[in-house]
This record gives structure tokens, C-alpha cells and sequence, in this order.
């Protein structure tokens, strides 16, 4: 599904990512530790096509991201991958039911369509009693939860998360990934997640170490 391939990337003469290789199968649940600096975030930067590397091949279901254009590029972010962050990015004038909508309705499909599966995710999620509620009424785990359906609306094949639960307190954190784990399960959605939780870490199928813009492990 994933296939990075000798993967350099620098942020003007300052070398961040120094050969990546990773290749990554369906279904999959993978993280990444390393410290700050290491290059995690750079490298979801490129994984969501948010970053193109400045050498190296990226393959997402069989197709190289070098070849295609900008508006193709962005289409694969708004269909192929949903995207976690640690600051939740919700928009705050709007109810958790219409800020997990936007991306649907961006994507072009039909409304009833999209607010159908809205409905179905913050039921999965356990938030439907919140769905009229506004950001600040939420608490930090309801808001990530809300945060997660936004990324699952369009049915991504890719999810792709950065320090998630780096917000939470060790409940909801703890909440949080066992949500991720019975998500991958059930959805059989692919899982990156870029944490220093080695908890969630050790929960996830595969565990790989960035140490100074490579993996060790």
C-alpha cells in the first residue's frame, strides 16, 4: 500500500530526512518514536503528500506521487488519508456533527450521504449525544474523538497520526488507543501513528525508531 524508497528531504540547507525506506501493507498498524528533531513530523509530512521529498520514490497504492499534479495530490488527501494531529483543529463556530461533515461535503458527495455516515461514526465513537455540541462544550477526549470521525468521514484507506493522545491526560489517552486498535480491526484502515507514548507504541503491530532522520528499528 506504502512504499517509501531512499527518501531525502531538507528544510533549506538543513538535512531532516537522510534515506527512508519503509514499506507498508494494508491493514497495517505501525508507530514511530524517536525524539524531537529526529524527522517523524517531516516524514508524515511526505507520507500525506503535504511535502514532496526532494529525492526518492513515494508509492501509495501503486501510484508514485512524483508524477502527479497538485490537484491530484490533493485529492488523494481528501479521499485516500485521514489525518489525526495532536491539536484537534476543529472549528470552533461550527458543532461537532458539522466540523466531522466539511470534509465530506468538500469531497462532493451527496449530503445525506455524508451526514448518514457522520451520524454512524459518533455513534461508533460514543459521542452521539454530543453531535450539537461546539468545540469549547467538549471535553480533550470528546474533541479528539470528534477530531478522529472528521478524519474518517470519507472512508480513508490511510490514517495517518501525530502524537494523538499527546494532549490527553493517561485515561483518556489510554481510551484513545484502544480506540485505534479496535478502529484498525474493524475498518481494516492502515494506522501510522508518530508518538513518544511508548505505550501505544508497544500496542501497535510494528514499532520503528527515527534517530537523526533515519530509522534504527
Amino acid at each position: 500500500m506504502i512504499k517509501l524508497e531512499d527518501i531525502h528531504f531538507s528544510y533549506e540547507d538543513l538535512p531532516v530526512l537522510k534515506g527512508i525506506n519503509l514499506e507498508i501493507n494494508k491493514g497495517e498498524i505501525i508507530s514511530i518514536i524517536g525524539a524531537s528533531g529526529a524527522g517523524k513530523t517531516t516524514l508524515l509530512h511526505i507520507l500525506g503528500t503535504l511535502e514532496k521529498p526532494d529525492s526518492g520514490k513515494y508509492t501509495i497504492n501503486g501510484k508514485s506521487t512524483t508524477k502527479l499534479s497538485s490537484n491530484e495530490l490533493a485529492k488523494i488527501r481528501n479521499l485516500e488519508i485521514g489525518f489525526i494531529f495532536q491539536f484537534h483543529n476543529l472549528l470552533v463556530e461550527f458543532t461537532a456533527f458539522e466540523n466531522i461533515c466539511i470534509p465530506g461535503y468538500v469531497s462532493g458527495k451527496k449530503s445525506k450521504d455524508v451526514e448518514k455516515k457522520a451520524l454512524e461514526l459518533l455513534d461508533l465513537l460514543g459521542i452521539k449525544d454530543r453531535k450539537d455540541h461546539k468545540p469549547n462544550e467538549l471535553s480533550g477526549g470528546e474533541q479528539q474523538r470528534v477530531a478522529i470521525a472528521r478524519a474518517l468521514i470519507n472512508s480513508p484507506s490511510i490514517i495517518l497520526a501525530d502524537e494523538p493522545s499527546g494532549n490527553l491526560d493517561s485515561k483518556n489517552a489510554m481510551n484513545l488507543h484502544n480506540l485505534f486498535l479496535k478502529l484498525n480491526k474493524e475498518l481494516n484502515q492502515t494506522f501510522i501513528i508518530v508518538t513518544h507514548n511508548l505505550e501505544l507504541a508497544d500496542m501497535t503491530q510494528k514499532k520503528l525508531e527515527m534517530v537523526d532522520g533515519k530509522f534504527i528499528s
